[in-house]
């Protein structure tokens, strides 16, 4: 939601604010507008596939800050779209805003307001593991905000307009003026500085009638309400006071001063309709139509999240249509309430359609979500059965396209149905995920159980990514992941990350990657967590791995970068050799877009063979002696001079048998095994 020019129009005048000392108080906070405010206004990495481990750190900071003055939050998230569609025209003008803007940040190197693709699950698990109290909603999150905070009597922490006219008793704390960096002291008590906006003091500051808001907003034009597509715009900005009539706030100035003739919004809805000049009568119940659901934004029900908060209890699903109900099993509530699902899992039941993101990539490139779409399709088949196709809203090149994808239907899943998901044996939902991500649970067995589920995906990614990503992008993707303290390494690497050029083909290989590990997570958050899910803070960093392959391909070796983590030497080793394994099989073959998804029997390749010889080498014993040793052959595997650092005869035998048979190498090269 939002209401236009708003925020510019309370810029220009300050007064309307008051100076407050916030402490010791409930607060009611916007999960997605903190998330978006949080992450772009520190400058973190934007275009290089994100800054996890910083944003981790910041998410903290500012936790600890609330806490640290006696505040408790409660943070609110969004959830699915609303199912009865009011906003489906302009969530698809924004979709097309930024997939041209996720291109130019890509071409340019330019910062653009593109969220890397697992921002918000790292928002999620951070919030998660400090104790914040979360809940996800249903559908968007204002009203349930505004509600919450209503009831409460506690103000909203958020930056969207719409809470400008929200009756709210303790009324908004913008965030922009939330200053959380600098906790103040009064006598023994810590708070924080900021601003307090409150209805009553704008509508005392304009000479209006408080009830008048939600029509002020309606008029003004807000996410639900477009009202040049059905008339005329009318030219608010003619009654606006002498000196007002600024371009971007003058139009609102207007409105406003045009209001204060009215005591009730039905009188100034029916006024305004005298000025959109003569419409017909069909005309002027659209309108008028379109003003009050407009206005119905601004009614607040009873909180449905309060009872959650206090007690855990999910709220129901709404009532208004059966098909809700019908569609969406008892069970599913709690864990969606909890963000422990994905929000989309609605949109898919209720409206099939999946929207997804828009990473920063070149326009030339392929969607990078082309990779991850059979993992896709077996959440589709779990959710719907051998039902008609999901409506996958993705993009082509600069174009926002609507793709039919068919739900997949899978040995492993054909026996399962969603009402019942959440009973059967964990063996069998083990089995589901294994099986679409293509992988054996034997060959996972020897990583730490944090590591399982990224390398899986990794295997998977490997045998699909188009084109097939270079050696040292995996690499350093690998390096990446045995790191577990991503901070630390960066500043080692003394990273500057706006002056990273941008490699188009490498950051759209990565792109890849994101997908298929936020798709894998979101398989396993449906599943029940057969594999536990990955710290992804922890886990990966954008800029580390962009900026390890930049020193690869530029001839260093990354020694000194071993030698600060000999800890994470065996855990490259042992995903080096897991992963060969399943990169050395040919991906299958049906083209997800027109086959069901079936998990194709692992196939019997000659080179397999070699796995054996890279366990012996690259998973030493315990003893201090073999571990420094095998420090030495990974700073030497890291080096660009050398693929692979197996014994001399091994890659004598290997050039022998090159020469003898071209068209055997040729293929090997192909398949990608040596890459390693």
């Amino acid at each position: 939601m939002g209401v236009q020019s708003l925020t510019s129009l309370l810029e220009n005048h300050r007064r309307i604010y008051r100076d407050v000392q916030f402490r010791r108080s409930r607060l009611v906070v916007d999960g997605c507008n903190l998330l978006y405010l949080l992450y772009f206004s520190s400058g973190l990495d934007q275009n290089h596939g994100g800054e996890y481990a910083a944003f981790e750190v910041l998410i903290e900071k500012f936790i600890k800050a609330l806490r640290d003055c006696g505040i408790v939050p409660h943070v609110v998230l969004d959830g699915g779209s609303d199912y009865t569609d009011k906003k489906l025209q302009t969530k698809m003008l924004r979709a097309v805003s930024r997939i041209k803007k996720a291109h130019r940040a890509a071409e340019g190197n330019s910062q653009e307001g593109i969220l890397p693709q697992l921002v918000g699950l790292v928002f999620k698990q951070t919030l998660a593991r400090l104790e914040v109290p979360v809940a996800q909603c249903y559908w968007e999150a204002d009203q349930e905000i505004a509600a919450l905070a209503r009831e409460w009597r506690c103000p909203v922490l958020s930056n969207d307009s719409d809470f400008y006219i929200f009756d709210l008793p303790a009324g908004l704390l913008p965030i922009s003026d939330f200053k959380w960096e600098a906790v103040e002291q009064s006598g023994s008590q810590s708070y924080i500085p900021c601003k307090s906006y409150n209805t009553s003091s704008f509508c005392i500051f304009f000479d209006i009638q408080r009830q008048l808001l939600p029509a002020f907003a309606a008029l003004a034009g807000n996410d639900y309400v477009k009202l040049q597509k059905m008339t005329s715009p009318i030219n608010w900005a003619q009654f606006a006071p002498e000196g007002k009539g600024v371009e971007t706030t003058g139009r609102l100035e207007g409105l406003l001063c045009w209001l204060k003739a009215f005591q009730r919004p039905q009188e100034a809805l029916e006024a305004a309709l005298g000025l959109m000049g003569d419409l017909s009568r069909k005309t002027k119940e659209e309108v008028l139509k379109g003003l009050y659901l407009g206005m119905k934004e601004y009614q607040l029900p009873p909180s449905s999240l309060k009872r959650f908060f206090i007690h855990g209890t999910a709220p129901p699903l709404p009532a208004v249509e059966q098909k809700v109900t019908d569609l969406v099993p008892d069970w599913i509530r709690l864990p969606l309430t909890q963000a422990r699902l994905t929000a989309d899992i609605l949109d898919v039941l209720l409206l099939r359609r999946m929207s997804l993101s828009y990473p920063v990539d070149h326009a030339d490139m392929p969607s990078a979500h082309l990779t991850s779409r059979p993992l896709r399709q077996v959440m589709y088949g779990l959710m719907l059965g051998d039902q008609p196709e999901v409506e996958e809203r993705d993009r082509d090149g600069l174009e926002l396209r609507f793709i039919p994808v068919r739900p997949a239907i899978t040995d492993a899943t054909q026996q399962l149905t969603l009402s019942s998901l959440d009973q059967a044996e964990p063996s069998q939902r083990l089995l589901v995920l294994l099986g679409a991500l293509g992988v054996t649970e034997d060959s996972l067995s020897c990583l730490p159980s944090q590591l399982r589920l990224p390398v899986a995906a990794t295997c998977y990614w490997l045998q699909r990514a188009q084109p097939p990503p270079d050696q040292e992008v995996v690499k350093a993707l690998l390096l990446g992941l045995s790191t577990g303290d991503a901070l630390r390494h960066t500043a080692a690497l003394q990273i500057q990350r706006h002056r990273q050029k941008l490699d188009a083909v490498v950051n759209h290989a990565l792109n890849q990657w994101q997908s298929c590990l936020k798709v894998s997570i979101q398989l396993n958050q449906l599943l029940g967590l057969p594999l536990p899910e990955p710290h992804i803070a922890r886990l990966y960093e954008g800029t580390l791995v962009h900026q390890l392959i930049l020193g690869m391909r530029s001839g260093g070796k990354q020694r000194h970068f071993v030698k600060r983590d000999r800890s994470g030497v065996k855990q490259y080793q042992t995903m080096q050799a897991v992963v060969h394994q399943f990169h050395t099989r040919e991906a299958p073959a049906p083209a997800p877009s027109e086959t069901q998804e079936r998990t194709a029997a692992p196939q019997h390749n000659p080179l397999d063979d070699l796995t054996a010889i890279l366990q012996q080498l690259f998973l030493p014993d315990e003893d201090a002696e073999l571990e420094a040793s095998s420090s030495v052959r990974v700073e030497e595997d890291l080096d660009l001079n050398h693929l692979v650092s197996v014994k001399s005869r091994y890659r004598a035998k290997e050039r022998k048998n090159r020469c003898k048979n071209p068209e055997l190498a040729r293929k090997q090269e192909c398949r990608g095994w040596d890459l390693l």
